[in-house]
């Protein structure tokens, strides 16, 4: 279930009640009257099965009330009660299959920034990868992996593309670009010095001594299909009520790791090796980006249909919302004549 609590001016608030009381999916409706402050006007509290939570959400936005007012979302671990029960039967579809866009769009936007923490997580990553690259050491990589943030960036951008959102992919492409580049020169700096200051595993290190960690400078007809599935799983764990903290793990092994070889292998000048792990991270940059997209454009035709369906509801016209069409010009019912929509009283 999701929590709702929408703040909005006292016309628009009760429209927004009498949509929230005629969903079958909606309950635990609480009205409180001019109890906000600022902005001024009423409260409103709700719980929303998940399936139908952006449905409900793009109703509530088309009676404008992020433009007077605002409206939080919150996730409900546990809810004892048949009426619950019996809102998300109304609700068509299983809630751990179920996208939250507007959760999934304010969680990938707070990913693109780029801050100093993220270039700093970037920068640790790929140090504890460059130990493991020349130790040879897979626990090292592993930890590498769970360090590395770049599955924001990139998850953010596949939103973006299939949002078309021009800002956020913008966002998302100059976090990447800063801090993949700044990681590497770090990493270069690191082994130079290591090399410098004569440590025995820097001054011996040979690429065909490293059977474990040769593979991040080797990329072969898996690695595609590897950065593919990985980006898929990461995506869903971004979209989907289940997730696993081990998926930005998985999403990281062909990108950090990778990366940091670059600067390793530069700083011993070996060429061969720093061009093949350029293109291990090319090739999974892409698989991930691809697969993100392909995912996330399938979710969004099922959502999309599942609006289309919504904007039918008869629930939406005594909050004064057209039938059959979107206020907001994202969705039409095909055939709907214009005649037949109601008026907003």
């Amino acid at each position: 279930m999701i929590h709702l609590r929408i703040v909005a001016p006292n016309d628009i608030a009760h429209q927004a009640l009498e949509l929230l009381v005629a969903s079958p999916s909606v309950l635990n409706v609480v009205h409180l009257h001019g109890a906000a402050q600022k902005p001024e006007g009423d409260v409103i509290l709700c719980d929303v099965a998940r399936e139908d939570a952006s449905v409900i959400l793009g109703d509530l936005k088309e009676l404008r009330i992020p433009e007077y007012g605002s409206i939080a979302v919150e996730h409900i671990d546990t809810a004892i009660s048949d009426a619950a029960v019996a809102a998300e039967k109304a609700a068509r579809g299983l809630p751990s299959d179920a996208v939250v866009w507007e959760e999934v769009e304010s969680r990938t936007e707070e990913e693109t920034e780029l801050s100093f923490t993220f270039v700093a997580f970037m920068v640790a990553a790929m140090q504890i990868a460059a130990v493991g690259i020349v130790l040879d050491s897979p626990i090292l990589i592993v930890g590498a992996m769970v360090v590395g943030p770049e599955f924001g960036p990139l998850a953010a951008l596949s939103v973006a593309l299939v949002q078309k959102k021009g800002g956020l992919a913008a966002h998302s492409l100059l976090a990447l670009a800063v801090g993949f580049p700044v990681g590497m020169v770090a990493a270069l700096v690191t082994t130079l010095a290591a090399r410098a200051l004569d440590l025995d595993a820097f001054t011996n290190y040979e690429v065909a001594q490293h059977p474990f960690t040769d593979f991040i400078s080797s990329p072969d007809e898996l690695s595609f299909f590897v950065a593919v599935v990985a980006g898929s799983a990461g995506v869903l764990s971004l979209t989907s009520a289940k997730s696993g903290a081990l998926v930005g793990v998985l999403v990281s092994v062909t990108t950090i790791p990778a990366a940091s070889n670059i600067g390793v292998a530069a700083a011993f000048a070996d060429w061969s090796t720093a061009g093949g792990a350029a293109g291990q991270l090319a090739i999974n940059l892409s698989g991930i980006v691809v697969a993100g997209v392909t995912t996330l454009y399938f979710q969004r035709l099922i959502y999309r249909r599942r609006r289309r369906k919504h904007l039918m509801d008869p629930a939406r016209v005594g909050a004064g919302l057209p039938l059959g069409r979107s206020m907001r010009g994202t969705a039409e019912v095909p055939g709907y004549s214009e005649l037949q929509r109601p008026r907003k009283p």
